[in-house]
C-alpha cells in the first residue's frame, strides 16, 4: 500500500516505511522528530520544475505532466519504492507542502499505483 502524508503531522501507526520525497529538508523540522526512514530527494521534482510550479493551483495539470516526464527517467528509484512496499507492506510518501492535494507525493503515488 502506498500512502501520502504531510511530514509536519505526527507519524501514524499505519505509516509503515516513511520516505521523504522532497528535494529540500522541511523548514523548522528536526530530523529526530520527523521519523523518516529514508530521504529519497533524487525522486523529487527538479529544482527548475519545483520553482516553476511554485504551488500555484493553475499550474497543477502542467506540473503533473512535466513531473511524470521526469519520473519516467527515474525507473530505478520507482523500482526501489516498489521493493520497499513489498518489504514493508506500507510505504508513506512524505511531503512538506501545505497543499495536500497538489504536490509531488500525489503524482508519485499515482504513478506507483498505475504501474504496479
Amino acid at each position: 500500500m502506498i500512502r501520502i502524508a504531510r511530514i509536519y503531522k505526527p507519524p501514524g501507526k499505519r505509516d509503515g516505511w516513511r520516505v521523504l520525497v522532497d528535494r529540500l529538508w522541511p523548514r523548522g523540522l528536526r530530523k529526530d522528530a520527523a521519523r523518516v526512514d529514508e530521504w529519497m530527494k533524487e525522486i523529487a521534482p527538479s529544482n527548475a520544475l519545483r520553482n516553476w510550479f511554485g504551488h500555484k493551483p493553475e499550474r497543477w495539470v502542467e506540473f503533473e505532466r512535466r513531473y511524470c516526464g521526469e519520473l519516467s527517467e527515474k525507473s530505478e528509484l520507482i523500482r526501489a519504492l516498489r521493493a520497499s512496499e513489498k518489504e514493508h507492506g506500507t510505504v508513506t510518501l512524505l511531503f512538506g507542502a501545505k497543499d495536500e492535494e497538489r504536490n509531488q507525493a500525489v503524482v508519485l503515488r499515482d504513478v506507483l499505483r498505475a504501474k504496479a
